[in-house]
């Protein structure tokens, strides 16, 4: 009778620790690491071997907040999966755990470099994952290239993955400018708007962007008639937005994330400027339509994934079923609308996750790392939520134009806009 009371109290304990370590995290909650939940038990035939670890850093807290959070909560709910389906299975049979050590790098470049280390040195992590926002991706370019562990980031700026023979251990998820911006000036010229103002924030995602619609203006003969930079801490934009009013520009296309795209366009329209609007990606998050106003976004376009546009999409798309999937699984897990920054968070761990199964056991940290980085560099057809990837080795981000859909804002909120309807 003690041992049977014995029993059921262990049991009582292993399945509250378990259900405490699955439980949905609050959206305010801001751990500097958290720590993977326990895999499932996998049965007494199977061979299990080490954990994979993979490090994940996202801006938790710190003015990148509104974009980590999401990420950082679309790495809670893969750990969930994992840990539901015993981790994964390698082509020998071998089962491992899958460990996600999430660590807050508080939106700056110095602390995610301090954790990387520690991830790289201390916990033998085989790939990264990370981080949040271009500039602080940039500050860590030096560290994995010299340690030599493979890192899939979530940012925009194409300059973290080229020139690839200084960017050999880097990969990318998130659209590149180079993708995006093309689909800005598509649009003035499909309207006739031959004449903008090429504005941007200064900071490595900013001048990437800005790089990008000169190149793609350039080639499609219109002409950028004013450049303006703002600073991603300005809350003032009345002497750009009154040059911009005083030069011939027909439209106006900027590269910026919030607060200041925000601040930039509310200030845009209460100074009364009439121009098309068009924004980068980095808008797209609900946080700017709260910061700058319904009635001032009204309108503006920009383009993404085709996240918004998965219920559009023909059942022929090879997203759509993905799409809708992973809608579905993050608004049931997290109970919040659904954000394309998990979406980069969810395909960077999905793709390390893939080619994990392809390792054999046995290998050492150094090998798994480098088998990984190969894996990834020939990987074809992953389909994911920001598009199908197609990696080589002259082409670490694997996406193209066809990717992304062009978005505007109607009613307060996001709205696929076809080509046929401009």
């Amino acid at each position: 009778m003690k041992r049977s009371l014995r029993r059921a109290v262990v049991v009582c304990l292993i399945v509250g620790i378990f259900l405490a370590a699955c439980a949905k995290p609050q959206p305010t909650a801001v751990p500097s690491a958290t720590a993977p939940s326990a895999a499932a038990a996998p049965t007494a035939a199977e061979k299990v071997g080490a954990p994979y670890k993979i490090g994940f850093l996202a801006a938790i807290t710190g003015g990148n907040a509104f974009l980590g959070v999401p990420e950082r909560d679309a790495a809670l709910m893969l750990q969930k999966e994992f840990d539901a389906q015993g981790g994964i299975v390698g082509p020998d049979g071998v089962r491992h755990p899958v460990q996600i050590l999430i660590h807050d790098t508080e939106s700056k470049g110095d602390v995610a470099i301090t954790v990387a280390k520690k991830l790289i040195n201390d916990d033998k992590v085989i790939a990264l994952v990370g981080p949040t926002g271009s500039p602080v991706a940039m500050a860590l370019i030096p560290v994995v290239q010299e340690a030599g562990v493979p890192l899939v980031t979530m940012v925009s700026s194409h300059a973290t993955v080229t020139p690839i023979a200084e960017r050999k251990w880097i990969f990318k998820v998130a659209a590149s400018n180079i993708h995006t911006a093309p689909w800005q000036v598509k649009y003035a010229k499909a309207k006739g708007l031959t004449k903008i103002a090429n504005l941007y924030v200064n900071n490595a995602y900013g001048e990437d962007g800005a790089q990008a619609i000169r190149q793609t203006a350039q080639a499609e003969g219109i002409q950028i008639v004013l450049e303006e930079t703002f600073d991603a801490a300005d809350t003032d934009m009345t002497a750009q937005i009154t040059r911009i009013k005083a030069s011939e520009a027909q439209a106006v296309l900027v590269t910026a994330v919030p607060p200041a795209a925000a601040i930039f366009t509310k200030q845009y329209r209460e100074l009364g400027v009439n121009l098309p609007l068009l924004h980068n990606s980095g808008v797209a998050m609900k946080p700017f339509i709260d910061l700058a106003g319904a009635e001032n976004v009204e309108g503006v376009l920009f383009p993404m994934g085709k996240l918004v546009a998965a219920n559009a999409l023909p059942d022929s798309d090879p997203q759509k079923a993905v799409l809708l999937k992973f809608i579905a699984d993050y608004e049931a897990f997290t109970k919040n609308p659904v954000s394309t920054f998990a979406g980069h968070a969810w395909d960077a761990i999905q793709i390390i996750a893939t080619v994990a199964k392809t390792l054999p056991d046995g290998l050492t940290v150094e090998e798994q790392r480098s088998r990984l980085r190969d894996g990834i560099e020939n990987l074809k057809g992953f389909v994911g939520v920001d598009g199908v990837f197609n990696f080589s080795p002259e082409d670490h981000v694997g996406l193209s134009t066809k990717d992304v859909v062009l978005v505007r804002i109607t009613n307060g909120t996001w709205e696929y806009y076809p080509e046929d309807k401009w």
